[in-house]
């Protein structure tokens, strides 16, 4: 199972051998929380913890089989254990069969084949429990889950892509940024993409912000006063490209989904959020097809231009690229 699984609900009794695969640290901790709590009650006594390429398998198994001086039951992990794995393979097959029945033994590797012999073992009686990434819509109902269970508040869809466009994919940095903006939206219980964009981007996002509104509006002079402030105050040209691909992305595949969808449902499906559907609708209607089916082609001539391969001035590759999205119209 993955571990948001096992977090959501941990079974009542845990089997001798747990193996945590994958290699996110938020989920491998949180479940060991729940392991320490639900194991050993807490018990720093009843716990020993090695570093799987500075232990032997007899060190390991002594503690195993040690009777915990104050408890019923022993935790040890081995942590970083992959190479610990390989070099034990034949005395840790041996171990899972025959297993200590006070301790639970929690081997943490980032690659675990499932087609190795002890690896058939542990998903026969022990538990394997994936820490890996969440991409995606799994990504987005964990961040809603956390949001709900964890922190007690609602958290709209559109401030949830959000948050992972400008923190990233990260489970420890998303939760961290999420009980950063819990905290500020107190007892309304409600996170709303303004929430996360003042807390989370901060100014530098508010003005790329207004700066693709600007250009999806048709105000191309406010848009070009906004990209004017954020590189005087040193943002990357190659950091505005981001922002600006991010929305307008979604535009150009909008328009590639019209030619099979009704128009409100491809930018429905093409990720545009709900608040903004009746502007980014004028704004593809504005410029017209044509003009909309060449902004992939701008965006992609920007990004090859400011990776060296125009000799124009970045700034001005910037303001062409604004220029070129704004579109007829996109002057006023």
């Amino acid at each position: 199972m993955h571990a948001v699984e096992f977090l959501k609900q941990p079974p009542a009794e845990f089997p001798a051998v747990i193996v945590l695969t994958g290699n996110q640290r938020h989920f491998k901790q949180s479940v060991l929380a729940v392991l320490r709590q639900q194991v050993i009650n807490d018990d720093d006594t009843s716990l020993t913890r090695f570093v799987g390429k500075e232990t032997d398998l007899q060190s390991v198994t002594d503690e195993l089989r040690t009777l915990s001086m104050w408890g019923d039951r022993r935790l040890v992990v081995v942590d970083e254990a992959d190479e610990f794995v390989s070099a034990h393979r034949a005395g840790l097959e041996k171990y899972v069969e025959a297993p200590a029945k006070k301790s639970v033994l929690v081997i943490d590797a980032v690659s675990w084949p499932k087609t190795t012999r002890i690896a058939k073992q542990v998903t026969k009686t022990g538990l394997e429990i994936d820490c890996s990434a969440l991409k995606g819509v799994e990504l987005l109902r964990w961040i809603n889950d956390l949001a709900t269970q964890h922190y007690q508040v609602k958290l709209d869809r559109d401030a949830a892509a959000l948050l992972v466009e400008l923190v990233g994919e990260e489970p420890g940095l998303l939760d961290q940024e999420l009980s950063k903006v819990a905290s500020y939206v107190g007892d309304r219980q409600r996170i709303t993409l303004d929430d996360v964009r003042v807390l989370v981007g901060g100014w530098r996002t508010e003005t790329t912000w207004a700066m693709t509104d600007a250009v999806r509006d048709g105000r191309l002079p406010d848009a070009l006063a906004a990209l004017d402030q954020l590189l005087v105050a040193g943002e990357a040209p190659q950091k505005l490209l981001g922002g600006i691909s991010f929305v307008f992305r979604k535009l150009a595949m909008a328009t590639e989904l019209s030619r099979h969808q009704p128009f409100d449902q491809a930018l429905k499906s093409a990720g545009v959020f709900p608040r903004d559907l009746g502007l980014a609708g004028r704004y593809l209607k504005r410029i017209g097809r044509n003009h909309a089916e060449r902004i992939i082609t701008a965006i992609v001539t920007a990004d090859h231009g400011l990776k060296g391969g125009s000799r124009l001035p970045e700034r001005i590759q910037m303001e062409r690229l604004l220029i070129e999205l704004a579109g007829p119209g996109g002057s006023r």
